[in-house]
């Protein structure tokens, strides 16, 4: 069977590498002309890197994770730990350490394993015709492809989720929900007056966040927070300023990390944009991954492991059902739809909670982080990873190898 993939990203790529894996063959088409992701990392669990660990890679993704042992959180005022722990239990629990990637490490990677010869950059989608069981697309320079399945991995702005969804015909326009916040993000080296090199240290005060995670390379991973309305002017000739205004006066350790930001080579700027969750994934022979179907905040640190379930759960249908193509696409749509919708909201609230918001519930957050001793926060993290496609119903073990369902 031909597929063709709209797009070269975390699930594009590695739902290509899934089906040629199952004798496919398979196209990547993209509209970017280089591999230039959008944000410096991402956050790993461990659902995720079982699926790229079932994909043949395990020993490159650990080669690209940073050791992250433990997690802490910090008065982002005075630099008072408020919370230090292990993550020890993370792993023990799940089977899996998690990593945290830079992410055009990982999408190269990806790609160089699909095989650079069969994606096609430079090629924007702009027109899908289904005539029975061919797919027809259209791309911008006037070129087309056909398929015998087409999946759009496409990013937030789909021009495939608007094709499954019917706009054309009258049907829901899928429009995206801003979180309330701006998000700076990068790659710095390592500090130790940041954080400890081996741990995910986030300074937090007023609903804002600094936190830096160690990636692979002698490097941290920053992610900064700024609650804000959307559309406030930024040019990249402004650097970190806003940062400075933001965090006037805030921890040394925020200092420091204010101060190794060099715009020039690692500085991204990114609202942070969801969508509600919506259950059409599939029309025919044409099927919706990763952002496309579920475009999530990063609250929960979810948003690429979602994409890498989709394309677990996308191989797996098309291996094991032989009704039709059709079938096995709404096969994967019932595994999928309900999962992802489900950390879309989990997101969403816990954005709401540490971005102020409701002030209240973000003090309350605060105070209890001088009591925390990790296992609320690692309940959680577990949480949004026990009911993944790729757990096969294993749930998740104690100590003792007790099932902890």
């Amino acid at each position: 069977m031909k597929v063709i993939i709209i797009g070269a990203g975390i699930g594009g790529a590695s739902a290509g590498i899934a089906l040629k894996r199952l004798g496919h063959e398979v196209v990547i088409y993209d509209q970017m002309t280089e591999n230039k992701p959008v944000g410096a990392a991402l956050s790993l669990w461990s659902n995720g890197v079982k699926v790229l660990n079932w994909l043949g890679l395990a020993d490159e993704v650990a080669a690209l994770g940073g050791r992250m042992d433990d997690m802490a959180y910090l008065d982002g005022h005075t630099g008072e730990t408020l919370c230090r722990f292990s993550l020890a239990p993370v792993t023990e629990q799940t089977g899996q350490r998690p990593y945290i990637v830079a992410r055009a490490d990982l999408q190269t990677l990806l790609m160089q394993r699909f095989g650079m010869d069969d994606i096609r950059l430079g090629a924007r989608l702009v027109g899908l015709i289904a005539n029975g069981a061919i797919v027809t697309a259209t791309f911008a320079d006037g070129s087309t492809d056909t398929a015998d399945l087409l999946i759009g991995a496409d990013g937030g702005r789909s021009f495939a989720r608007d094709y499954v969804t019917g706009v054309a015909e009258g049907g829901p326009k899928i429009e995206r929900t801003y979180a309330g916040y701006t998000n700076f993000n990068g790659l710095i080296p390592i500090d130790e007056a940041i954080g400890p090199a081996n741990q995910w240290t986030t300074y937090v005060a007023e609903g804002k966040r600094c936190s830096v995670m160690p990636v692979a390379g002698g490097r941290f991973y920053f992610f900064i927070d700024i609650p804000q309305p959307a559309g406030v002017p930024y040019d990249r000739a402004e650097g970190t300023q806003p940062l400075e205004a933001a965090f006037a006066g805030w921890a040394p350790g925020v200092r420091v990390l204010l101060d190794t930001i060099d715009p020039e080579a690692s500085l991204n700027r990114v609202e942070i944009w969801d969508v509600d969750p919506f259950h059409t994934w599939v029309r025919g022979r044409v099927a919706i991954l990763g952002d496309a179907a579920h475009n999530t905040s990063p609250d929960i640190g979810q948003g690429a492991c979602s994409a890498l379930e989709d394309t677990f759960a996308l191989a797996i249908t098309l291996a094991t059902n032989t009704i039709s193509v059709e079938d096995s696409l709404l096969r994967y749509q019932r595994i999928r739809s309900h999962r992802a919708a489900d950390l879309v909201l989990r997101a969403r609230k816990r954005c709401q909670e540490t971005h102020a918001f409701d002030p209240e519930a973000t003090q309350a957050w605060y105070d209890r982080l001088r009591t925390e001793d990790g296992s609320g926060i690692i309940r959680g993290i577990v949480g949004n990873i026990v009911e993944s496609p790729i757990n096969l119903g294993g749930g998740v073990l104690g100590p003792e190898g007790v099932d902890l369902r």
